[in-house]
């Protein structure tokens, strides 16, 4: 991994291209050979990274595709749209295997745990939903955010589920408790909507606002334990690099920044390369991906 600000550099800059509107999501498989896109034109593309050739375009939402993932087995990808519907498909070929309705308005975010048994989704309707990827069968409802539920994300050991809305809150759900009750801890203290959330391998948590901060936070019990200023635009997304130490964020201040989790110091500020950063994501051999709206995509090591 890094030993430290000196190791980050621009590397590599490539175009994927096709869409005919805005991207709006991002993902990629875990060694980072495919990419998948949502668009507004209602279309998942597959892209080959390391050639950069399309591999095939989903066609079966009705509306923009707000959001995108990939198991992190690499046999299915999950996408949300506008349409209040998510769909499931099959990687190696496109086929679609789901279509999982249940949610009232338009389908913000998906992601799914580290086991690729389950999706979550988070929505407009304020709730999130839990599915069996396998059988498209819907698990639990998620419900208490005051606004829509913009991100969501899956603890390592798929014990918690953390949901970031604009209502200004983080929410810390346990997902199988054993007596089988929700429980849930309600995180307070950004002053803006909550845009991206995300867990590290250790447990901690980290969330990224509109106010323009990112904290940090226990994921057991949601004691706060850094909040991280510095951005001068909405932070659009958070990051953790594989061995928990640093943690990424990128802005539509054009900059990406990374920071070191023990002392909440910014190490680094990348900017200048990207327009306004809508995603970040570590690779296992320590690269730093970028990413904008337009699907620049922008590696650095």
């Amino acid at each position: 991994m890094f030993r430290g600000p000196r190791d980050f550099c621009r590397l590599d800059l490539k175009q994927f291209g096709g869409h005919k509107d805005e991207v709006n999501s991002v993902a990629f498989s875990l060694d980072f050979q495919i990419m998948v896109t949502g668009c507004d034109d209602q279309r998942v593309r597959v892209f080959n990274t390391l050639n950069g050739k399309l591999v095939c375009k989903l066609k079966g939402h009705s509306g923009a595709v707000k959001s995108v993932a990939i198991s992190p087995d690499s046999r299915t990808l999950a996408s949300g749209s506008f349409d209040k519907t998510v769909r499931v498909w099959r990687m190696k070929d496109g086929a679609p295997l789901h279509t999982l309705e249940g949610h009232t308005k338009s389908v913000e975010v998906v992601v799914y745990s580290q086991d690729s048994s389950k999706v979550c989704s988070g929505s407009w309707d304020r709730s999130a939903i839990l599915w069996d990827v396998q059988n498209g069968y819907l698990l639990k409802v998620f419900e208490g955010h005051d606004s829509l539920v913009q991100s969501v994300a899956f603890s390592a050991n798929g014990n918690n589920l953390a949901t970031g809305s604009w209502d200004f809150t983080v929410r810390l759900w346990t997902v199988a408790s054993p007596d089988g009750m929700d429980k849930v801890t309600v995180l307070k203290g950004h002053k803006g909507n909550i845009h991206s959330v995300a867990f590290s391998k250790d447990g901690m948590l980290a969330s990224g606002s509109w106010d323009k901060t990112v904290k940090l936070w226990n994921g057991r019990n949601g004691r706060l334990i850094h909040s991280l200023s510095g951005h001068t635009g909405w932070v659009q997304a958070v990051a953790f690099s594989s061995d928990g130490i640093f943690v990424a964020s990128a802005s539509d201040d054009e900059t990406v920044r990374v920071w070191d989790v023990v002392t909440g110091n910014c190490i680094k500020v990348l900017e200048g390369q990207t327009d306004i950063a809508q995603h970040c994501a570590f690779t296992p051999g320590g690269a730093l991906v970028a990413s904008g709206a337009a699907g620049l995509t922008l590696a650095l090591t």
